[in-house]
């Protein structure tokens, strides 16, 4: 429960987490004091992978990653989670343990919520629920996507198609996306179920193409369309 002189900044927090959006003060000071607040630094767990934990997680600052790691070592990158962002829903919906590990990648602060809180919060509040709803449909979109992806395209398409979706992710503007920080070789390897080498190779061509190129700690993706028509005509193709 947040001290007194917090309380203000917890509601505050509260109201930018996209789930929770239009709910009144009153309903927030009241979540605000049943959560429970957490910070954890960059590269510590949050949850791990079938853990008994069932809690509801609300990102108030920092960003997480959702992963898992094979037995020999071989890391799968699910999504990355920003302030605003929640995750853990899963398991309290199901009651079944967690599905995969999730790590700060910068200093983090969550309000956790237990199972039971969350249900009550879906029931009460149809908006809530809605955005429940439309989060899970999102995330079935977009693995179906992922597993279309992996099952047809070659390890070449496979990192067009991440880098597309980081330039939407990031905002398109003039045809340009801007990827501040470069997002790392062993990143998109393990968004893509590759190797690092092989993201390098592949990066290196496409700035000899003149479709990327670097600025800074930035990369940036100079002409969106090209790689949307990539993508597009190899996704027809199979």
């Amino acid at each position: 429960m947040p001290r007194d002189g917090d309380e203000a900044r917890s509601i505050q927090g509260l109201k930018a987490v996209a789930l929770l959006n239009g709910l009144s003060e009153s309903v927030l000071t009241e979540l605000a004091q049943q959560c429970r607040w957490r910070r954890f630094k960059t590269g510590q767990p949050v949850i791990s992978r079938e853990a008994p934990d069932k809690d509801v997680y609300l990102i108030i600052s920092g960003q997480v990653r959702v992963t898992a790691f094979s037995a020999s070592g071989r890391q799968v990158t699910y999504r990355d989670i920003s302030a605003g962002g929640w995750f853990g829903d899963f398991s309290a919906i199901d009651e079944l343990t967690r599905s995969a590990d999730v790590v700060a990648l910068t200093e983090t602060l969550v309000a956790s919520m237990t199972p039971g809180l969350f249900k009550k919060l879906l029931q009460e509040h149809p908006p809530v629920c809605d955005r429940m709803l439309r989060r899970l449909v999102a995330s079935v979109r977009e693995l179906t996507e992922r597993v279309f992806d992996m099952s047809t395209l070659g390890v070449q398409n496979r990192v067009h198609a991440e880098l597309l979706r980081l330039a939407r992710q990031a905002g398109i503007a003039n045809n340009t996306a801007r990827l501040d920080p470069s997002p790392k070789h062993t990143d998109i390897a393990s968004q893509v179920s590759t190797y690092r080498e092989q993201v390098t190779r592949e990066l290196s061509a496409l700035a000899k193409q003149g479709l990327v190129k670097r600025d800074g700690s930035a990369l940036v993706i100079l002409d969106v369309s090209h790689l949307e028509r990539l993508v597009a005509e190899v996704r027809r193709a199979v």
